[in-house]
């Protein structure tokens, strides 16, 4: 099957910026992929991966897909195996930055096809991380395609989510599904992009969408909220906001856990501590899971047993959390192929 070419953006970095028939397009590759996962694709390019953080599947699944697809991966650490980098316009750069953005970007970009960086939040200043800075200055001043491997938003573990939902359901259409969305305690705050982007995604789909939290402060960015209601409009389901785990888990469908720190908080941590502390008791657990409707329960991983999820629900035939992982693989294998595709149209289109 070769690659559908749907109207999309150069880059894959949030899915929102993708429309449907995209999407649907990038999932049915997958789904070919899954079938006949090596191919050629890929042959004789390059992709460089660029990691701020680490990684186990995203790196593994990463590096195998080009290799099944014919294709070759570099993986970089700046301020390890590669020189640090400045991301701030204008900056004067005394400190331990050795490289600015425009350079990096344009360099690579004459050697690889394609780009992929991983880049965490700073955990300091939520006005200053929002702005995803990393990934928005590779897609700037890159000239081939840029691929979110995970920032304040991981739209592959969004596709990966779907296509496990469609298989276990064995159906493409989500609509009517009761999904909710659960903050689980952890004992330090973390990244809400997975949060961010299961609320897009499930939201985008048509799902009833519950997000189960402890208190407003742990409501997402405002960006998230109101797109996620935009979805709504766009595409029918609903959003609920609910504090309560036994009235969020009634009836459900899907059950998603993940942690995230409360933003109002955000570089204040040990003052949020304590909030978090009161809610261990958000855990997914066996009783929880038995007010559903014979929900399936998934979780991105990593994921802390006995803390975020018992050991009764992640051993449980319920739990997907490995198909999805393992989803990642035909996933970037379609988005990394369907980008090469549509740019070489593009290249095409314009010689």
């Amino acid at each position: 099957m070769k690659p559908i070419l749907s109207s999309h953006p150069r880059n894959f970095i949030d899915t929102q910026d993708w429309s449907r028939p995209a999407l649907d397009a990038l999932l049915a590759q997958a789904t070919a992929f899954k079938r006949e996962p090596r191919g050629e694709h890929l042959r004789g390019r390059t992709i460089a991966l660029v990691f701020f953080n680490p990684s186990l599947r995203t790196r593994t699944s990463f590096e195998i897909g080009a290799f099944h697809l014919g294709g070759h991966a570099v993986v970089l650490a700046p301020g390890k195996d590669a020189w640090p980098i400045e991301f701030e316009f204008g900056a004067v750069m005394d400190g331990d930055a050795e490289e600015y953005i425009a350079e990096v970007a344009r360099v690579l970009s004459r050697y690889v096809d394609l780009i992929a960086v991983r880049a965490f939040p700073k955990f300091v200043d939520w006005s200053i991380d929002r702005q995803d800075r990393v990934l928005r200055g590779f897609a700037m001043h890159a000239t081939v395609p840029v691929i979110n491997m995970e920032s304040i938003v991981h739209p592959c573990q969004e596709l990966a989510h779907v296509l496990a939902l469609r298989e276990h359901f064995g159906c493409d259409d989500l609509r009517g599904k009761k999904y909710v969305l659960t903050w689980t305690y952890h004992p330090r705050p973390l990244n809400t992009a997975v949060a961010n982007s299961a609320l897009t995604i499930a939201t985008r789909y048509g799902m009833d969408v519950t997000l189960l939290c402890p208190t407003d402060d742990y409501l997402l960015d405002d960006r998230y909220m109101q797109r996620a209601h935009d979805n709504v409009l766009a595409h029918g389901g609903s959003l609920t906001i609910s504090h309560d785990p036994q009235q969020a888990y009634r009836g459900a469908d899907v059950v998603y856990a993940k942690s995230w720190g409360a933003l109002p908080y955000f570089g204040r941590w040990e003052q949020e501590k304590p909030i978090r502390d009161a809610h261990r008791h958000f855990i997914v657990d066996e009783q929880k899971m038995a007010l559903t409707n014979s929900a399936v329960f998934s979780h991105c991983l990593p994921l802390r047993r006995n803390v975020k999820a018992t050991d009764g629900v992640m051993d449980s035939p319920a739990c997907i959390a490995i198909a999805e992982a393992g989803n990642r693989l035909p996933v970037q294998q379609a988005v990394m192929a369907g980008l090469l595709a549509a740019r070489a149209g593009i290249v095409n289109r314009e010689s």
